[in-house]
């Protein structure tokens, strides 16, 4: 399952804040710090079961409000507790009545100007990984599955945020690098001792960034103001493909913040039929869209009463998860069904049912109604619809390795890591080369 729980960088990639909870890529678990008094205590959530649960780790004392969790696939939580130039790891469980943690070492910030942030979850799940950015480079570091235990695996020249597994052997890495006062999306193979290759560069003078990745799909997510100089755009293309890089007009709402958080998996070899779920600030508050690349429309759905904002998951099926908690119901899932399933109704359908709104308390925001006409889904069209721009990107495939399975691969440092595919980066296009039609 695609999930994105991760911080954009303030005034950068024109995020909306950190997502409300971390989700394990499988989908089993998640974890949040949840307000306690005056203060936040870690939180795990189990989501594989009859119904979800939540409960929480105050181990070592309360979480500081800038401190970091995420869940691993066994259940255990990773928590990160800056002090004093350090940022301290540990892993916490339940033991019974109390919790247990077991600490795993620390990383030194000396540079009073270092931020240290966790990475999205990694697939697998048994890995966590954390992202140190300096004045003048960006490490890379395994903070809890490692052998060794904590480990640098790259450093980055420049500064870099964002953060997108492009496999599922979690090797493969997009960060967004900035660099003469532009960002560019790079790849990082963590197999091969941080190698570094461009990934999107679609014009000298444009800001290019990978917002989130589906593996099995090929899609990507991207911000960019390349057909737009000083405003960024939502686009989308795909890896191993010579189709241009495509900036839908109906991802354009104005007045509003749009942030992909969660793309479809398990749809090999059509990119253009994923569900994306968009997260939507506006005046009216925060709401769902849900989008395809095949279709020229946005639908969008009222959030649930207390969601964690910027935090979900799909199905392989097209049920977008979405984590919630109000004080009725401390740990809920709303499931969404995605229109167009004939199998299943369209609409939110909340997990436990949440009771009615009590005198003086403020419901969810209504959003606003679909917008632009509906299409019937086809194939993928060289040309495109007349809705939607187009940037050339690439002159030849790119990252075929991320569609075909690697068997060799061993992880960081293993056998296989000589062996494995590399991918082909994409090719700058001026442009002057933009195709409206």
């Amino acid at each position: 399952m695609t999930v994105c729980a991760i911080e954009p960088e303030a005034g950068h990639e024109g995020g909306a804040g950190r997502a409300g909870c971390a989700i394990t890529a499988d989908g089993c678990y998640a974890a949040r710090l949840a307000p306690a008094g005056d203060s936040f205590v870690p939180e795990r959530w189990t989501l594989d079961g009859p119904e979800p649960y939540a409960v929480r780790l105050p181990g070592g004392g309360p979480g500081e409000p800038c401190a970091e969790v995420q869940p691993l696939s066994d259940g255990r939580v990773l928590v990160r507790r800056p002090a004093g130039g350090r940022h301290t790891f540990s892993l916490l469980y339940p033991t019974g009545p109390g919790t247990g943690e077991l600490p795993l070492g620390a990383v030194a910030c000396p540079d009073e100007d270092t931020r240290l942030r966790l990475l999205p979850p990694a697939p697998g799940g048994e890995r966590a990984y954390a992202l140190a950015v300096g004045p003048r480079s960006t490490a890379v570091w395994l903070v809890a599955g490692g052998a060794f235990g904590l480990q640098q695996l790259a450093e980055v020249p420049g500064r870099c945020s964002g953060g997108a597994w492009l496999d599922r052997e979690g090797r493969m890495l997009a960060l967004d690098r900035e660099m003469g006062g532009r960002s560019k999306a790079v790849v990082v193979d963590l197999g091969r001792g941080g190698e570094m290759s461009p990934l999107l560069q679609i014009a000298d003078g444009s800001d290019d960034r990978v917002l989130l990745a589906d593996p099995d799909s090929g899609l990507l997510l991207i911000r960019s103001d390349a057909p737009s100089p000083g405003q960024d755009r939502l686009g989308w293309g795909v890896l191993g493909s010579t189709l241009p890089v495509r900036f839908p007009r109906c991802l354009r709402l104005a007045d509003c913040t749009v942030t992909p958080f969660a793309v479809q998996p398990g749809q090999l070899l059509t990119p253009e039929r994923c569900a994306v779920a968009l997260r939507v600030d506006g005046a009216l508050g925060s709401w769902i869209g849900v989008w395809r690349p095949a279709e020229r429309r946005v639908d969008h759905f009222p959030a649930p009463a207390g969601w964690l904002a910027g935090s979900g998951l799909w199905t392989a099926e097209g049920e977008l998860r979405l984590p919630y908690s109000t004080g009725a119901v401390p740990c809920g899932v709303a499931v969404l069904r995605v229109p167009g399933q004939e199998r299943r109704r369209a609409g939110l359908d909340v997990r436990p049912p949440a009771r009615p709104a009590r005198s003086g308390e403020r419901a969810a925001p209504a959003a606003p109604s679909g917008s632009g006409p509906a299409a019937d889904g086809g194939a993928l069209s060289p040309n495109g619809p007349a809705d939607e721009e187009q940037l050339p990107y690439c002159s030849g495939d790119m990252t075929d390795f991320l569609l075909t399975p690697h068997a060799g691969s061993t992880g960081h440092g293993g056998s296989g890591a000589s062996s494995a595919p590399r991918p082909v980066p994409l090719q700058q296009a001026p442009l002057a080369r933009l195709v409206t039609k």
